[in-house]
C-alpha cells in the first residue's frame, strides 16, 4: 500500500533534471502534498504564495508566460474550487500551467464538507481547452505528471491522498487514456477515475467471485475523452457502472451518461459517487463507504 500523494514531489524533482523549465507553487500546504521535497532540492524554483489561491493561480499564469512550466499543487478542493475564475482565464489564454489537486473528494476526511472536493471534476470538465488526468496508483504518478509536461496547454492532475495497492506493472501496464486492466467477459463494465482503484477492483473481484464476468476499466484521461475507445469497450454489455470520488452529477457518471445517450446505447448505467448532498466529517473509508463508493455498492449495483 502506498498514497499517490507521496510521490508529488518526487515526480516533480524528475521533471526538473530531466530539463522541463518546472517551477513549483503552493499554498501553505508544502508538508500536505510532498511538494517541501522539491522545495529541498530546488529552492530557487519553488513560489510560496500563501493562502492566497487566486494570486497563486494568476501567477503560475505569468510563469507560464514567461517561458516557465508551473506546477501550482493545492488540495483539490482549492485549486479548482476557490480559484475557479483565474483558472477559466487561464484556460482561456491557453496558458502552459499544470494544477495538481491532492486529497480530492473525501480524502480529507476529518475536515468534513468544507474540504470536501466533490465537484472538481465537474468544475474542470466544462473548461474548454483543460486536459483532465486521473492516474491510480503511486506508480502511475511520475508518468502522468510527465504526460502532463508533454501537453502545451492547461492541465489538472488528480491525485489520491489514500494509501492504495501498487499494482505489478508488468501484468498491468499504466493506463494513459482509457483501457481495461482486466477483463473476462462481458456481462458487465466497471468504469472508475483513479482515485477509486482499491474500490472498483474490489467490486469486479466480488462480480467475478459470484459467477460473472466483465470489464475493469480505467478512464485514466477524462478530458478529452476517447469516446471510440470507450464504445467498443463496452460493446455488448448490458451493465455499466461508474465510480468516482465525486458527486454522481458533471464527473466521470455525468460523461459516461453524456456518451452513451449520443449513440442511444441500449446499456444500464448505474452512476456511484455522492448524492446531491453535502457529506460530513470522518474516517475517508467510512466516509466512501457510507456514500456508496466501495466495492459492495458496486456489486449490489451489477449482480
Amino acid at each position: 500500500m502506498k498514497a499517490p500523494r507521496d510521490e508529488i514531489g518526487n515526480a516533480l524533482i524528475d521533471l526538473k533534471e530531466k530539463g522541463y523549465p518546472v517551477v513549483v507553487i503552493d499554498s501553505d500546504l508544502a508538508s500536505s502534498t510532498r511538494t517541501y521535497q522539491f522545495q529541498a532540492v530546488y529552492p530557487e524554483a519553488f513560489f510560496e504564495m500563501g493562502i492566497a489561491e487566486g494570486s497563486a493561480m494568476s501567477f503560475a499564469v505569468g510563469q507560464a508566460l514567461e517561458g516557465f512550466m508551473p506546477f501550482y499543487v493545492n488540495f483539490a478542493m482549492f485549486v479548482t474550487g476557490t480559484a475557479w475564475t483565474q483558472l477559466r482565464q487561464a484556460c482561456y489564454a491557453k496558458a502552459n500551467i499544470k494544477l495538481v489537486g491532492s486529497h480530492p473528494g473525501m480524502d480529507d476526511g476529518p475536515d468534513g464538507a468544507s474540504h470536501h472536493a466533490l465537484e472538481d471534476l465537474a468544475l474542470t470538465r466544462v473548461l474548454p481547452g483543460l486536459t483532465i488526468l486521473t492516474p491510480a496508483d503511486a506508480e502511475e504518478i511520475a508518468e502522468a505528471f510527465e504526460q502532463a509536461a508533454k501537453i502545451k496547454g492547461p492541465v489538472y492532475i488528480r491525485v489520491a491522498r489514500e494509501p492504495m495497492p501498487v499494482r505489478d506493472k508488468s501484468v498491468v501496464p499504466r493506463v494513459s487514456d482509457i483501457a481495461a486492466i482486466a477483463d473476462s467477459g462481458a456481462d458487465f463494465a466497471i468504469l472508475f477515475e483513479g482515485t477509486v482503484l482499491e474500490q472498483a477492483t474490489d467490486g469486479y473481484e466480488k462480480l467475478i467471485a459470484s459467477g460473472k464476468k466483465g470489464k475493469l476499466i480505467h478512464v485514466a484521461t477524462l478530458k478529452p475523452f476517447n469516446e471510440q475507445a470507450f464504445y467498443r469497450l463496452v460493446e455488448g454489455c448490458p451493465l455499466i457502472a461508474t465510480l468516482e470520488n465525486h458527486t454522481v452529477n458533471g464527473g466521470l457518471g455525468g460523461l459516461i451518461a453524456e456518451t452513451l445517450a449520443q449513440k442511444a446505447h441500449p446499456a444500464r448505467l448505474s452512476r456511484l459517487g455522492t448524492p446531491d448532498t453535502f457529506t460530513e466529517s470522518g474516517n475517508s473509508r467510512q466516509l466512501k463507504a457510507k456514500y456508496g463508493i466501495s466495492g459492495e455498492a458496486l456489486f449490489n449495483a451489477l449482480r
